[in-house]
């Protein structure tokens, strides 16, 4: 990994939001692979720069870098590549650099254990980690391209998409929220994860400061999300609903009320006796969905899986099905790509649009 050069007078910062506190103390050495880094671009005379502001301005560079991506891909990247390192670290092989002979052997020695996204992810990390190390990556490389294509032939595990949840289904699960602070949350999360059509690491990383309510319904505004690695953000408008008891707008009130969160998280942890913690992760969101779920008796079909996904599944579904249009859908939905649109549009009308209903059967 190189060594570790001391510097001088770098200041490395962790931005976590925050404006960047320019009077912190600096730590007292560059990182591994910000030196990494400069070595293989940097002449000695350059590379002894790094400890005045050149070195301050290459770890803000390193910072800004390593924010590029989102703090779930970040997450799924850290576990991929502490699984193919330590596989390689057993099988006395380099990691990084990695020959494609042995990358294409550690997807090999996991064809049967994961699926064909956890296969697909665990490569990208891999790709991910040579080229932030400024290490040469051929992507189709034949080796890797080959039995990739072979293991997806060999061990077909077909993709278990999110069962869609449309409205028919989350007021299966509102009917099991009670009144209580617990149940109170769990209502609005269920109502405005799919008005919303969010992500469930869009619902949580809502803040007081997101929302804002008028007499005709509420607006959400969402700093950054999955598709939005840039943070440009998006404005998202939910309206009142005709029937109180499964209106988002109410039901966000309720929760606000009834929980007086002024600022900061919305949606937090409930403990047994009542009380309100820090800010519910994504997994809890999970967890909500499958205690609703199995007290509902909510069930979806084998071939899909339960998933607070479902929720913006159900509503791209549902919404197509009463006749949305393309770009009403992506603009709420927050899509880039049309490819997934319609992906979802066709799963939505796959027997209303069918040839098959203009037989005379």
């Amino acid at each position: 990994m190189g060594t570790h050069v001391p510097v001088r007078g770098l200041a490395q910062k962790e931005n976590k939001g925050m404006a960047d506190q320019d009077n912190a103390a600096p730590p007292p050495a560059v990182p591994p692979e910000v030196l990494q880094l400069a070595a293989g671009t940097l002449s000695p005379e350059a590379l002894a720069l790094l400890a005045g502001p050149v070195g301050q301005a290459v770890a803000k560079a390193a910072n800004y870098a390593g924010r590029a991506l989102s703090e779930n891909t970040r997450r799924a990247y850290a576990s991929d590549w502490k699984a193919f390192s330590g596989w390689c670290q057993a099988g006395g092989v380099s990691a990084l650099p990695a020959a494609p002979v042995v990358i294409a052997g550690h997807l090999a020695s996991v064809a049967q254990s994961l699926g064909r996204n956890s296969l697909k992810r665990r490569l990208a990390a891999i790709a991910h980690m040579h080229r932030q190390a400024g290490h040469p990556w051929q992507p189709g490389d034949p080796a890797i391209r080959a039995t990739l294509r072979g293991i997806f032939a060999t061990h077909p595990k077909p993709v278990r998409p999110a069962a869609a949840l449309t409205s028919v289904e989350v007021k299966q699960l509102l009917n099991v929220c009670g009144t209580d602070l617990a149940g109170l949350r769990d209502r609005a999360i269920f109502l405005l994860g799919f008005a919303g059509a969010l992500r469930r690491s869009e619902l949580v990383a809502i803040d007081r400061e997101h929302l804002r309510f008028t007499t005709e319904g509420m607006t959400l505004h969402i700093p950054r999300s999955k598709r939005d690695q840039d943070g440009e953000g998006a404005d998202l408008g939910i309206p009142r609903g005709m029937n109180p008891l499964s209106c988002p707008v109410r039901a966000m009130e309720q929760w606000l009320s009834r929980s007086r969160i002024e600022y900061g998280a919305v949606f937090r942890r409930v403990t047994a006796a009542g009380t309100m913690e820090d800010r519910l992760s994504p997994q809890g969101v999970w967890r909500i969905l499958r205690r609703r779920a199995e007290r509902a008796g909510l069930t979806v079909d084998e071939r899909e899986r339960l998933s607070p996904h479902g929720l913006r599944a159900g509503f791209i579904t549902e919404a197509y099905l009463n006749g949305a249009r393309d770009e009403q859908v992506m603009h709420h939905a927050r899509q880039s790509d049309f490819a997934t649109t319609q992906s979802y549009r066709r799963r939505a009308k796959i027997t209303q649009d069918s040839p098959a209903r203009l037989l005379d059967l």
